[in-house]
């Protein structure tokens, strides 16, 4: 099976895997955010986030879960980042072999690995939307390292899917914060 295929059935598996614990934990934040208004400096960083990818979640927690590490809590962005990739490689491959598809094998899977490369892409992609400033870490945690800024971004687009169902909406916002060029990150 080729690697494009395998991501994709593996984001998939993974997304049916999630959703229904999403679905209560989604159903659950709605009943605390109508109640009141939050204004802490994490909050209102979220909206800054929000405004910035040109998207406003319909359930907020699933963002505050994205810009939550490992370190912080044992509710963190880890299960988001593996389908925020999933969702990222998906689009890509489609967006690549859209424009070529005589598209070799070798070269579909340089494009993504530069696409999805932490020290580069996903790192630097992070890095401009100010991540590192955002994202929940235990003191212990640098939270400017490219691992932790690029799990982040990563799991913003799987927060995003899940947030409205079906990965193709996370993948329009991925285009629209990353650019244009499928393998290029923007510049800093």
């Amino acid at each position: 099976m080729s690697s494009w295929r395998f991501a994709f059935v593996v984001s998939a598996t993974l997304f049916l895997a999630i959703f229904p614990c999403i679905q209560k934990s989604h159903a659950a934040n709605e009943v605390h955010e109508g109640t009141f208004k939050l204004s802490s400096p994490f909050s209102t960083a979220l909206e800054t986030l929000q405004k910035q990818i040109g998207y406003n979640f319909q359930s907020i927690g699933l963002l505050r879960r994205a810009m939550t590490h490992a370190s912080f809590s044992e509710e963190n962005n880890r299960a988001f980042s593996i389908l925020g990739a999933n969702v990222i490689e998906t689009t890509a491959s489609l967006r690549l072999l859209g424009n070529d598809i005589d598209i070799s094998a070798k070269e579909l899977n340089l494009h993504l690995a530069e696409i999805t490369k932490v020290e580069s892409s996903c790192a630097t992609d992070g890095m401009r939307l100010g991540l590192q400033k955002v994202v929940r870490v235990s003191l212990k945690t640098d939270s400017s390292n490219p691992a932790v800024v690029c799990g982040a971004f990563r799991a913003i687009f799987g927060a995003i899917a899940i947030d409205v169902g079906k990965s193709d909406d996370a993948g329009k916002i991925f285009w629209s914060v990353h650019g244009g060029d499928a393998g290029k990150a923007l510049a800093v």
